[in-house]
């Protein structure tokens, strides 16, 4: 019966939260996890979502066709796994596409796992930010269906998703995902922005918020401080993939003329 309530608060589990659990019932012997998981399994009361994760089955419900929550097992991919981009705007409520591959923050990139059509990526913490001792930095826990999930905040996730278009979706996707958070304290975007130390990552911010200047309450002394970190010289939005765009002098910036244009709005 109590590993009946182990299962109904923690419907995704690893084997050490098991282990914990089982060592606080009393001693038991040094197989006991090993052969408790091995007879939920064979019943369908639990499936092995990948070595040493797994999900309970609610009862009645199939082992191939159950309802699970992909954002748990994003959140306990890896011990101390903070979900981020494309992920994090989604837990906010604030993408404007749901996706089927999930993006988590570990101290390593770690290779992909896939459970039924959804993908779990593990990615690294920005070398600056390690280097710096700042990979919390906006982090904020919240309660996820009784859990507790680690999550980027807003501030970072905006930044985050602009530095790492590659892991957030198009640009359309990023645009009109961003424009759904209606407030961001420009304070911990720019303190964000230079711990990372990327200049066209400030660019790219300080591009955003110009054009959202008045709905986001952007002051002069917001835009300055990204400014004073903007390159030097011209920078593509994204660098490995230079494609033609406009230059905006004011960031050094090369903008994709479907941004520019907002060319997803033609669509319509």
């Amino acid at each position: 019966m109590k590993l009946a309530n182990f299962f109904q608060r923690h419907p995704v589990f690893t084997g050490e939260e098991l282990n914990d659990f089982l060592a606080s019932e009393g001693p038991r012997g040094p197989r006991a996890q090993e052969s408790l998981l091995a007879y939920y399994v064979k019943s369908g009361r639990v499936v092995r979502v990948r070595r040493g994760l797994f999900a309970v089955v609610p009862l009645g419900a199939s082992p191939e066709t159950f309802a699970f929550d992909p954002y748990l097992f994003a959140s306990r991919m890896t011990k101390a796994a903070i979900l981020a981009y494309h992920t994090a705007l989604e837990v906010h409520g604030k993408a404007y596409s749901v996706y089927e591959h999930f993006t988590y923050l570990a101290r390593h990139s770690l290779r992909p796992v896939t459970f039924r059509s959804c993908r779990f990526k593990g990615v690294g913490f920005p070398k600056s930010l390690s280097r710096k001792g700042e990979e919390a930095f906006n982090v904020v826990k919240i309660d996820h269906v009784g859990l507790d999930v680690r999550v980027t905040g807003l501030e970072r996730t905006f930044v985050d998703v602009l530095n790492r278009p590659d892991l957030s979706g198009s640009w359309e996707e990023i645009w009109r995902s961003l424009e759904i958070v209606e407030f961001f304290d420009l304070d911990k975007v720019a303190g964000y922005v230079s711990l990372l130390g990327n200049a066209t990552t400030a660019a790219k911010v300080g591009f955003y918020l110009e054009q959202h200047r008045k709905t986001l309450m952007v002051e002069d002394s917001h835009l300055k401080a990204l400014r004073d970190l903007r390159p030097l010289h011209p920078h593509y939005m994204v660098r490995t993939k230079r494609k033609p765009g406009r230059f905006v002098a004011t960031w050094n910036l090369v903008v994709p003329e479907e941004i520019v244009n907002r060319s997803w709005e033609e669509q319509l």
